[in-house]
């Protein structure tokens, strides 16, 4: 019988660089892979496993949405999307949700209500929409248009038009952009999470704000991968001290299912009606129902956990030997190495730990709740990885 290897090598688009690793289980915060070798997670599946790997709760929740109704189309009402609704809004402030599959398909949402405000308040020429340099917004072609990296620019041309791209941390750039062109919105990441785990300043971040504000352009907060719990507060805008026209967010939102949310403010609340916008999975029972739990769960305890691990992590990785700087908010960090990333990657996944990359930086991204003694654990296996 042909291995997992070669069924994926010949049957499975060739679009991901694999490791030479089959997972077949896990728990929490453990993996194991199909020889029965265990490895502490430090990845999540890319921060979707919010409470990490086949948990209890949120497992049982969602086999008895399962057992109740598992699909449902949008032209019907299902109590678990209109429920998840109702504790996004009332936890952010913000006012109405639209439910998609993803990170990419919330920002395509966002694009797209951001562009209809604007024409219909100023008109069809209003439609750019500022990003930051080393942004990463999604793999759609708008998407890979609003993400602010020429690496992702070259293959699928002619991309979207309509994007302008202002240097991060740098307000003069994006009031620069502002008074040439006829803006709709400006969309950003509080940190840069595939650009290399890079916090934007917090006071660039509220000058950003009142620019917006000034000029009556939507301010939009990709949340896909610092939201939901990850940064300390329930959205790494939270941090800021400003509020968004609108968020997008996805990845842990639902635990481990395919959810997206755009979340909409004021302004932006009654932009999509009736036919503007749709999406056949979108708001699905049991991914709901998934998300209804983990946002019950991302409670002051929890955050304040979540902090407590983000320093046992600073604490440990500072000054190690190897290790040059540490960068990120919360449980989502990059760690510049003098080796190659990519070595230190492959000695941990040896010894049984599994972190990513994020360019040229080791990336960490455990579950919320990772037993501290785990963490302390792999944070060893790191720290000797890393070492000359």
């Amino acid at each position: 019988m042909n291995s997992i290897f070669e069924i994926d090598k010949e049957y499975v688009a060739d679009t991901y660089a694999r490791f030479p690793l089959e997972l077949v289980s896990g728990k929490g915060s453990l993996l194991y892979d199909n020889e029965g070798k265990e490895y502490i997670d430090l990845g999540t599946g890319i921060a979707v496993n919010t409470f990490g790997v086949a948990d209890d709760e949120w497992a049982d929740v969602i086999s008895a949405q399962a057992e109740k109704l598992s699909h449902v189309s949008n032209l019907y009402y299902s109590e678990p999307c209109a429920i998840l609704a109702e504790k996004l809004c009332n936890r952010t402030g913000m006012k109405k949700v639209f439910f998609s599959n993803s990170g990419a398909e919330a920002n395509e949402c966002a694009i797209k209500t951001a562009r209809k405000y604007a024409q219909d308040k100023k008109g069809g020429e209003y439609y750019n929409i500022i990003t930051l340099k080393n942004s990463f917004h999604g793999r759609t072609v708008t998407t890979l248009a609003a993400t602010g990296q020429d690496v992702f620019h070259t293959m699928f041309n002619p991309l979207t038009d309509g994007f302008l791209y202002a240097n991060a941390n740098d307000i003069e750039s994006v009031k620069s952009l502002v008074c040439t062109n006829k803006c709709a919105a400006i969309m950003f990441e509080v940190v840069q999470g595939e650009g290399g785990v890079m916090p934007l300043d917090a006071g660039f971040v509220k000058q950003l704000a009142q620019i917006a504000e000034k000029e009556d352009i939507l301010l939009i907060a990709d949340e896909v991968q610092i939201g939901n719990g990850r940064s300390g507060k329930l959205y790494g805008y939270m941090n800021y001290g400003i509020t968004p026209d609108i968020v997008t967010t996805a990845k842990g939102l639902a635990g481990g299912l395919p959810l997206g949310a755009t979340l909409f403010g004021e302004k932006t609340m009654d932009v999509l009606t009736n036919g503007t916008h749709g999406s056949t999975f979108g708001g699905n029972p049991i991914c709901c129902a998934g998300a209804i739990n983990v946002l019950d769960r991302i409670d002051d305890r929890l955050l304040d956990g979540v902090a407590k691990r983000s320093q046992i992590i600073f604490d440990s990785l500072t000054g190690a030997e190897g290790i040059k700087a540490i960068s990120g908010m919360g449980l989502m960090l990059g760690i510049e190495t003098e080796k190659d990333a990519s070595e230190v990657v492959a000695e941990c996944m040896k010894n049984g730990v599994l972190v990513l990359k994020a360019k040229n930086k080791v990336r960490i991204l455990p579950a919320l709740n990772i037993p501290v003694d785990l963490l302390i654990n792999a944070l060893e296996v790191l720290k000797n990885a890393c070492k000359s």
